[in-house]
């Protein structure tokens, strides 16, 4: 439980793993799950006389990601050198932008920010900078072993301003910006794979004005549930501190997930620690009015864009929009099926069939078997009459098992409605004589009864009866009995 007398104060630093085919500064592959020190180098590993040539593309997307943030994107950019002595980091330094980041300012907009209203958590800096090594402790009894394969991977990173108030809203916040990365295509954003991670920074401040108290920082947190228990943590414990009158020292903190705590790690560390100083072995970063105009004019509409539009043009609930917004292939199909049928049917399928079958197979929607355009036409079989709705579920089951289309389905498989009154009249006389008990049960007063006979009729005929049809002929049927 918060004490109502102090109010938190939470600035982020998100390091986010660039969606390219090669590292920073070397030609090595950036690639998950292979074995120890597969994709190293003389420029990763820092040997005497390697040097760092940069990657167009990680800047490329660096720049989309900042775009995508409303960042201003900076014509000219530098590189510094950052030095700290760990085991990870085998030149002894990191390659960063310090002095001259890649762009500064921008935001993200959170619908339902801390205290519930809208708010806005401006962005300080975008910065390029390279990846450590890892330091793994569970390969060699006794001994921490290195790998070297992360060394050099792009990372662009994301510094907050201090926004945001409450453990929840850095959660909603990290989960918006993560929507943005995977948008413009900047990240895959795979947490799993240590490809977005966090450290945050957090002080109290009495009574909610005034300046800030000592910061704290708790590094390396790698899934959102993660940053908002961490977060959660480090507040109670300051509050605890000051409570008892106590002074918090600035520490630099790691989160023990499994134990639920963060404990010191070290003296938190400022910039003169750090000892920066200009990268000699690069030149200035130049971006051309030219070139960023070509990449601005690149970037997708944004989510927020799109499901305003999705609303405005498909008439859908601003909830359903913001689902089908959530990633940018959700979306892509289900624009795709939109403009071929009945956009808010589109919308019901996409949200439930679609999403529940692609999840089941584990299968990314680019992959998925029942594409938009067949999606459609069985959309516009059931508009049509030819199928009814529990058939319609059927037909799509079986293009999830097939890949083949919904009319194909349906004819070979004699799935088309019964609309001849013979054989629907058959099907009602039969649940109504099978079932005398709820028949008399339905005669005497028990009228919700008529749904259990329309499920009979629907079985019998598997599902091609139009359960209106069946309804009608029903209460025709039981009444005149």
């Amino acid at each position: 439980m918060a004490d109502p007398r102090y109010e938190a104060i939470v600035g982020l630093e998100v390091h986010v793993q660039l969606r390219t085919r090669t590292k920073l500064f070397c030609g090595d592959l950036v690639e998950h799950g292979v074995p120890p020190n597969t994709h190293v180098c003389p420029v990763c590993l820092g040997l005497p006389g390697a040097l760092p040539a940069l990657n167009e593309r990680a800047v490329e997307l660096a720049v989309l990601a900042a775009l995508g943030l409303g960042s201003t994107v900076k014509e000219r950019s530098t590189f510094d050198r950052k030095h700290y002595s760990y085991p990870d980091l085998p030149k002894g330094y990191q390659i960063t932008q310090h002095d001259e980041p890649l762009a500064t300012g921008g935001y993200l907009l959170l619908p339902d920010a801390d205290g519930g209203k809208p708010g806005a958590v401006r962005i300080r800096r975008v910065h390029l900078e390279e990846d450590t090594g890892r330091s793994l402790h569970d390969r060699v009894p006794g001994a921490t072993a290195l790998d070297f394969n992360r060394a050099g991977a792009p990372l662009v990173e994301i510094v907050t301003e201090p926004d945001l108030r409450s453990p929840e809203g850095a959660r909603t916040f990290l989960g918006r910006l993560k929507q943005v990365l995977e948008y413009v295509g900047a990240s895959d954003c795979r947490m799993e794979e240590a490809h977005l991670r966090v450290d945050a920074n957090v002080s109290l401040r009495s009574g909610g004005e005034g300046p800030s108290g000592v910061r704290t920082e708790i590094k390396n947190l790698n899934s959102f549930s993660g940053v908002e228990r961490a977060l959660r943590f480090e507040i109670e414990r300051q509050e605890r501190v000051l409570a008892s009158g106590g002074a918090v020292e600035p520490v630099t903190l790691l989160w023990d997930p499994v134990r639920g705590e963060a404990r010191p790690l070290r003296a938190k560390e400022e910039s003169a620690d750090y000892r920066y100083l200009p990268e000699p072995d690069l030149p200035t970063l130049t971006v051309s009015p030219g070139w960023l105009k070509r990449i601005r004019n690149s970037l997708p509409e944004l989510p927020d864009a799109r499901a305003a539009r999705f609303v405005r043009d498909y008439s859908l609930d601003p909830g359903h929009a913001g689902v089908l917004t959530a990633t940018r292939e959700l979306a892509d199909y289900y624009e795709q099926v939109a403009r071929r049928t009945d956009p808010r049917e589109a919308a019901t399928w996409a949200m439930g069939d679609v999403l529940a079958a692609a999840g089941a197979q584990g299968s990314s929607l680019d992959r998925f078997r029942v594409r938009p355009a067949d999606l459609a036409e069985l959309i516009e079989l059931r508009a049509a009459g030819i199928v009814s709705r529990p058939v319609a579920r059927q037909v799509f089951a079986r293009m999830v098992e097939t890949g083949k289309p919904a009319a194909q389905i349906v004819g070979e498989e004699g799935l088309q409605r019964v609309d001849e009154t013979g054989a629907v009249e058959s099907w009602v006389d039969e649940a109504v004589r099978e079932h005398p008990g709820e028949a008399a049960r339905y005669r005497a007063g028990e009228t919700r009864l008529l749904e259990f006979f329309v499920g009979e009729v629907m079985r019998r005929s598997g599902g091609r009866v139009d359960p209106q049809r069946a309804r009608d002929l029903l209460t025709e049927k039981l009444e005149e009995g």
